[in-house]
C-alpha cells in the first residue's frame, strides 16, 4: 500500500511550468499518461503536457518566470522542459515545441538571466528565444498519399513470389498471371494517383491564392529584442522589426524584406496583458470586455 501511495505522489508531482490566464476558445491537453483533458483560465499547466488549440480559439499561459505563450486557433505545442528558480540560476531550463499552427511568446526572467537556455523547437529549425517578443507560425507540407497503388504492387510481389514456389505448374501458372495484372492494375492506379495530385496541386495554388494561405514552411517575427533561428543550413539571427522564413530543415534561414501575410490577432484582452508590446489601443479599452460566459 504504501509502495502504491508513493507511486500515486510521484505521477502527480509533475513540475508547474504555469497557469492558464486567459481563453477565448477550447483548450485541450494531454498528458504525460496518455490522459486527455480540458482546460481552462487558471488551469495549471506542467512539464510534459502537450497543449492544444481548437476551431477559431486563442489560448495565453503565463509561466512561472512571468514570460507568456500565447496561442493562435489550431495549434500544438508541448511543454518540454521547464525550471526557473530565483536563487538558482543554473538550473534555469525552457524547451517547447511547436508541432504545428503558431504562437507568440514574450520573453519573461529566464529569459534575461539566460538567454542561451529559452528554446522553441519546431520540424523547420530551433529558435533560440532569449529574452525576445516573437511571432513564430509554421505551415506543414500536404502529404500526397498513395496508398493504392502501392498495396496493390505488394499484392503483385507476392503473387509473384508465390509462382516461385508453387508445388505444380498449373499454380504457379495461375499465380504468375495474376501477378502480371495485377502490376498492370498497380500502375494504371499510380497513373491516376498522379494525375489527382497534379489536380490536388493546382487546387490548392488557386485555393491558396484567393485565401492568402502562407506556402509550407516556418515564419518568424520577432517584435522586440532578437533570436536566433538554426536548422540543417545553418544559423540566422532576427532583430526587432524582422520577418524570417526556412521551407525545409536543410535551407539557411533567410530576412524577408516584408510581412509575408502573417496575421496575429488574438482578443483585445490578450493584448492588454503582453506588456509593451501590446497593442495601445487595446490597452487603452481595459474596462471594456471581450467576452463574458453565463
Amino acid at each position: 500500500m504504501l509502495a502504491l501511495l508513493s507511486a500515486a505522489t510521484w505521477v502527480q508531482a509533475a513540475p508547474q511550468a504555469g497557469v492558464v490566464t486567459h481563453l477565448s476558445g477550447p483548450l485541450f491537453v494531454k498528458k504525460l499518461d496518455g490522459s486527455l483533458r480540458v482546460l481552462g483560465e487558471q488551469s495549471l499547466v506542467e512539464v510534459g503536457d502537450t497543449l492544444s488549440t481548437q476551431g477559431k480559439g486563442y489560448a495565453q499561459v503565463r509561466l512561472r518566470d512571468d514570460s507568456l505563450l500565447t496561442l493562435q486557433p489550431g495549434t500544438v505545442l508541448s511543454v518540454d522542459a521547464f525550471a526557473y528558480d530565483v536563487n538558482v540560476p543554473g538550473a534555469d531550463a525552457a524547451v517547447f515545441t511547436l508541432k504545428h499552427g503558431g504562437l507568440r511568446s514574450d520573453g519573461g526572467l529566464l529569459g534575461k538571466r539566460s538567454q542561451d537556455r529559452s528554446t522553441l523547437m519546431t520540424p523547420r529549425g530551433r529558435i533560440d528565444l532569449q529574452s525576445a517578443s516573437v511571432e513564430v507560425y509554421y505551415q506543414p507540407t500536404a502529404g500526397v498519399a498513395t496508398r493504392a497503388s502501392s498495396r496493390v504492387k505488394s499484392l503483385a510481389m507476392g503473387l509473384a513470389a508465390s509462382a516461385g514456389h508453387a508445388d505444380d505448374s498449373y499454380s504457379a501458372v495461375v499465380a504468375a498471371v495474376s501477378a502480371r495484372y495485377v502490376y498492370r492494375l498497380a500502375n494504371v492506379l499510380a497513373s491516376v494517383e498522379s494525375w489527382a495530385a497534379q489536380g490536388k496541386a493546382s487546387l490548392a495554388a488557386v485555393v491558396q491564392k484567393a485565401t492568402s494561405v502562407l506556402p509550407p514552411g516556418l515564419y518568424v517575427h520577432v517584435l522586440d529584442g532578437q533570436i536566433n533561428l538554426t536548422n540543417g543550413g545553418g544559423t540566422q539571427g532576427f532583430k526587432a522589426g524582422q520577418f524570417g522564413f526556412t521551407s525545409s530543415v536543410r535551407e539557411p534561414p533567410a530576412v524577408l524584406p516584408k510581412n509575408p501575410g502573417i496575421a496575429f490577432n488574438p482578443p483585445p484582452v490578450f493584448s492588454q496583458s503582453m506588456g509593451p508590446q501590446g497593442s495601445t489601443a487595446s490597452a487603452s479599452k481595459s474596462n471594456d470586455v471581450d467576452c463574458e460566459v453565463r
